[in-house]
């Protein structure tokens, strides 16, 4: 089942992302990396600023998770993790299609770029690498991250994003 996480959720939220994210040990840059990946007070700030996450759940235990933000123009999809005994199950998968539903708006997905899985799996479902001048762009326009993070991602965009800008190209 998936449904909207709550406040009740929260430990669970951050549980699956940091341990998810073990999987960017060593492969991001060493400047990037930090124990938690992802500590209680970013979380709280990344919910504060409007990141909403879902969750896959099943038999009572919540496997995955994957916040949608609202930046009005574009949906963002952000923090997608699975706990890495669930993963490869197609939980990813459901709760990409899920989010998409929910907005007719293009989407926009960051990761980082040497996480080759991730884009990988994006890639998988529909949504291609955009170019480094309008990934700069993108970037700051609608994420608040360091610039070293700026350097060191890529953003993905679905078709509804590649029509748009066919019409009307990103400022950059």
């Amino acid at each position: 089942m998936i449904r909207e996480c709550t406040e009740s959720d929260f430990n669970r939220i951050f549980k699956i992302i940091n341990n998810a994210a073990q999987a960017y040990k060593g492969i991001i840059p060493k400047d990037r990396w930090h124990e938690p990946y992802m500590p209680f007070e970013e979380l709280r700030k990344e919910i504060e600023n409007g990141v909403v996450f879902w969750g896959l759940e099943h038999d009572g235990q919540l496997l995955g998770v994957m916040g949608i933000q609202d930046k009005g123009e574009v949906t963002l999809i952000r923090h997608a993790y699975v706990r890495t005994q669930a993963q490869k199950l197609g939980i990813g998968t459901k709760l990409l299609h899920y989010l998409e539903s929910l907005t007719e708006k293009p989407i926009l997905i960051g990761t980082w770029a040497d996480a080759s899985w991730a884009i990988s799996f994006y890639e998988k479902n529909g949504y291609t690498l955009v170019s480094e001048k309008e990934k700069n762009f993108l970037l700051r326009k609608y994420w608040s991250i360091p610039q070293r993070q700026v350097e060191t991602s890529v953003v993905l965009a679905n078709q509804t994003w590649n029509k748009v800008q066919q019409v009307a190209p990103a400022e950059g």
